[in-house]
């Protein structure tokens, strides 16, 4: 057998393919990252537009609920959703201020969006 043949020992093919091992397994985590971080951005996205609908539609109402809190379910796609409405009042008694979170259902400590805003009844 002649001693200057050329070609890769056992031991480099194993550290090759250890290597590349290594690679193939933190892009799929790194994949598996992207996926969970879309998932969280969407979930958040519909959350601020299901807050912002609830503040349009109580302005247009042109209502002035009693100060309190309400919850009610506002699922958004495949999302089940719970929205609360706090009410309190303020300085001029024509106005009252409305704060919206919008958070999963049975998870209220985990609020996806919040949004402040003031209702008139005034024309």
């Amino acid at each position: 057998m002649r001693s200057d043949e050329a070609g890769f020992t056992l031991v480099e093919v194993l550290v090759a393919l250890a290597i590349v091992g290594v690679a193939l397994a933190a892009s799929v985590r790194a994949v598996g990252m992207i996926g969970q971080n879309n998932a969280a951005l969407r979930a958040k996205s519909l959350a601020l537009v299901e807050a912002e609908n609830q503040l349009a539609e109580l302005r247009l109402a042109r209502v002035m609920p009693s100060p309190g809190r309400q919850t009610e379910a506002c699922p958004q796609g495949p999302l089940a959703l719970q929205c609360e409405r706090v009410f309190t009042n303020s300085e001029n008694n024509n106005i009252r201020q409305v704060m919206i979170r919008v958070y999963p259902e049975g998870e209220p400590d985990r609020v996806l969006a919040q949004v402040n805003g003031f209702l008139s009844a005034l024309p």
